[in-house]
């Protein structure tokens, strides 16, 4: 296996991955990236949306490089839920009903309780925990079709540790949970599974250029039980096996990849 800059190392197959049709959102950069070049280089069809064009290009084409088939992308702004679902139903339409949702996208923008307006209030569960509802919507009729379908919804352990700094955040991301349990039940009759994966403190650029300095390594050190800085890779990896039949029997859970730190 050829491997991209957001590549894991070799491990597990899935073979009934290949060829089932996976939508992702926030795909173009941090996890969402590792997810898509993991689904790919399972042999999925693999589509994804995310606001940043640019890196979702080079993603695109660093995969078509390595020798896997390009992913069906579109930039969007998932604030927009009826964009948000025209681009599911485009990409269900090139294809194929999907398989597989992975609700990834997020922004971890630190703020404080006192400048809290109802605007940005609203902005923030626009990003955080809106998208996930409607993209769900967009995409259960697909699996009704198809018999089966597994919704991955990426939590967090950070409002679970009692992280500070983003209020707005831990109210949308501890929703996570209510919606996947909220789902499965009525989900269930038709074989869609819904899960919950909870990443820890994920290594990407972006965590790394902004957050990551010696009081971090210290906390990282102290609070994990494994001692590896975790990467998108290793949350990656959970969601495949979520998204594969080898977890045909889970649903209405909630997966945590932080090293133990929660």
């Amino acid at each position: 296996m050829s491997a991209s800059p957001h590549s894991a190392p070799s491990l597990a197959t899935y073979t009934s991955l290949r060829g089932r049709s996976v939508f992702i959102t926030g795909g173009g950069s941090g996890i969402g990236a590792a997810m898509v070049s993991a689904f790919v280089e399972q042999g999925a069809k693999v589509a994804f949306v995310d606001i940043n064009e640019a890196a979702s290009l080079d993603l695109a084409q660093q995969l078509k490089a390595d020798g896997h088939a390009a992913p069906w992308w579109r930039a969007c702004d998932v604030r927009d839920v009826p964009a948000l679902q025209a681009a599911i139903a485009d990409a269900g339409a090139a294809l194929g009903d999907f398989a597989v949702l992975v609700n990834n996208v997020a922004s971890d923008d630190r703020h404080t309780l006192e400048s809290i307006t109802p605007a940005y209030y609203d902005e923030r569960m626009a990003i955080n925990e809106r998208p996930a509802l409607f993209a769900i919507q967009a995409v259960v009729p697909g699996m009704q079709r198809l018999g089966f379908g597994s919704i991955v919804n990426l939590g967090s352990t950070g409002w679970q540790t009692k992280g500070s700094g983003y209020p707005c955040y831990a109210i949308a991301k501890s929703s996570v949970n209510g919606l996947t349990r909220g789902l499965a039940g009525s989900l269930g009759k038709h074989r869609i599974r819904v899960n919950t994966v909870s990443p820890g403190w994920v290594m990407t650029e972006r965590q790394i250029k902004f957050w990551l300095n010696e009081e971090g390594e210290r906390e990282i050190a102290h609070n994990q039980c494994l001692p590896d800085k975790l990467q998108p890779w290793a949350v990656a990896r959970m969601v495949l096996f979520l998204a594969s039949d080898d977890a045909a029997m889970c649903t209405a859970q909630e997966f945590k990849v932080d090293a133990g730190w929660a």
